[in-house]
């Protein structure tokens, strides 16, 4: 993970926040190549989820909203995550992400140990365990820890529990509710009238627009309404770069069944759909798994949901979240704004209030997934032919910040540049084209390849004779002699 984050500073992906003032912790601006690849993912979500569709249409709602949205939606009364202090550190966790477990030795409890929520949980407690053991000289057979989280913990063992920030006990307090939502104010007053949220989710816009859409849109049921847009959440320990973060965006559906529809064939559906659509832009289905919620751990509102995970570097987690929400938000908000939300089947001559089905994917999480999954260290060589590393984002074409670079060989004969300049200008009109006459042409392809550009064209002293040049593969190296109609029939091929 330390590498990919190295590649994304040093080539422009993603920069921390506010950096020359020292950050603001757990938000990040996306760089020159970052930018691109961001607009790459939303575009071909866009294309295949919306645009490809007919039974899908988009819509863009205000990131402020009127507040009785979110008494409607229950984020005001429960939107929380249980927060723990510590007093020493000054540090804050989620209680349900900080796990511990006694220390037993030959049935008897010798102590307690911590850790942060991983893929690796359970041994670092083991571990922690036989550390303690050690440390105190314990003699006798340490029993296999038992792992909790820390609402779990009866109130008499809290002060027993270390930190995981001090590694000692008595400085945790016990968990407490901490809503997650930005509040600001709306107009000139500060004061309980003019308070407003920045939107935790973007699925209430689409609810509360969906009459709209409906009187407005030529739609019927079973249809769905999608968007794109930012979101805003309060986290209490965001980390692993730009996974858990403040501020995000999501791409998100609301897609609205009949009552008596086949719900768990819909969900089912757009389950696979987001699979194949995942490996369409290039992350490996290796890479992929499905975790279904167990019952006893599904929102109050939902059927069933399931989360397809993706391995990254520190450990498997959600990508993607399938919820089979019933007709809970429709109901809240005709209850709360008093506007029917019912919908008339024509076919089935009554009138109903649809259920949902919701895919809702983080845009920088898919981002930071594409990039975990294309980074690749391989040797390639250099202009002596001395074997070297070569680091190479093998990101799906689709999604690459830049598609073709035009390379003029050598940067001090005029005619070699001026071909390169004009193949330039015709590329840029269709593609994202980058030009570069700086270093030998090796160093040149590697910058290329950290990148991620996956064609690399070099204008050299056969162009000026045949008018082709060599188009340079940037996961296989191979070259090739191409002309510029060839170019741009590949290009279309492949990025069409």
């Amino acid at each position: 993970m330390e590498k990919v984050v190295n590649l994304a500073k040093r080539r422009g992906f993603a920069f921390q926040s506010s950096e020359i003032y020292g950050g603001l912790a757990s938000c990040w601006d996306y760089g020159p190549v970052g930018v691109e690849l961001k607009r790459n993912v939303k575009e071909a979500w866009w294309r295949d989820m919306v645009l490809t569709r007919s039974d899908i249409v988009g819509i863009d709602c205000a990131i402020l909203m009127h507040p009785r949205v979110w008494e409607a939606s229950g984020h005001i009364a429960g939107f929380t995550d249980p927060l723990v202090d510590c007093k020493v550190s000054k540090q804050r966790f989620r209680a349900d992400q900080l796990f511990w477990a006694a220390v037993v030795v030959d049935g008897k409890t010798v102590g307690h140990v911590s850790a942060l929520e991983s893929d690796a949980t359970e041994a670092e407690l083991q571990n922690g365990a036989e550390e303690l053991k050690r440390k105190k000289a314990i003699q006798g057979k340490l029993e296999p820890v038992v792992a909790k989280d820390f609402t779990q913990a009866a109130p008499e063992e809290i002060p027993l529990i270390p930190s995981p920030a001090t590694g000692e006990p008595g400085s945790l307090t016990p968990p407490r509710s901490f809503n997650m939502m930005f509040q600001t104010y709306v107009g000139a007053l500060r004061d309980d009238t003019a308070v407003a949220y920045l939107r935790p989710e973007t699925a209430q816009g689409i609810f509360i627009n969906f009459k709209n859409v409906l009187d407005t849109g030529r739609v019927k049921v079973p249809f769905g309404i999608a968007q794109v847009g930012k979101a805003f959440r309060n986290e209490i320990n965001p980390r692993n770069f730009t996974f858990r973060s403040r501020e995000f965006e999501q791409m998100e559906i609301e897609y609205f069944i009949a009552p008596d529809a086949d719900w768990q064939k819909c969900h089912r559906d757009w389950i696979d759909a987001g699979l194949a659509w995942l490996e369409s832009i290039g992350i490996p289905r290796a890479l992929l798994s499905e975790y279904a919620h167990p019952k006893e751990k599904l929102s109050h509102y939902s059927k069933g949901t399931v989360d397809i995970m993706f391995k990254f570097p520190f450990g498997v987690q959600e990508l993607w979240g399938f919820a089979a929400r019933g007709d809970f938000d429709l109901t809240q908000h005709q209850k709360f704004s008093g506007k029917s939300m019912e919908y008339f089947d024509e076919a089935a001559k009554k009138k109903y209030v649809p259920h949902v089905v919701e895919p809702s994917v983080g845009v920088d999480r898919v981002l930071l997934a594409a990039l975990c999954a294309a980074y690749t260290e391989d040797e390639a060589p250099d202009e002596k032919g001395k074997l070297e590393k070569r680091v190479v984002l093998r990101l799906s074409p689709r999604l690459a910040p830049v598609k073709v670079a035009v390379l003029p060989l050598v940067k001090n004969k005029p005619e070699l540049v001026a071909v390169a300049e004009k193949l330039h200008a015709a590329l840029q009109r269709r593609y994202v084209s980058f030009y570069d006459q700086s270093g030998a042409i090796g160093r040149r392809y590697r910058r290329q390849d950290e990148i991620g550009t996956p064609w690399c064209v070099t204008i050299d002293f056969d162009t000026l004779a045949n008018g082709t040049f060599t188009l340079r593969d940037r996961d296989s190296m191979k070259q090739e002699r191409i002309d510029e109609k060839a170019l741009f029939a590949l290009l279309d091929e492949k990025l069409c």
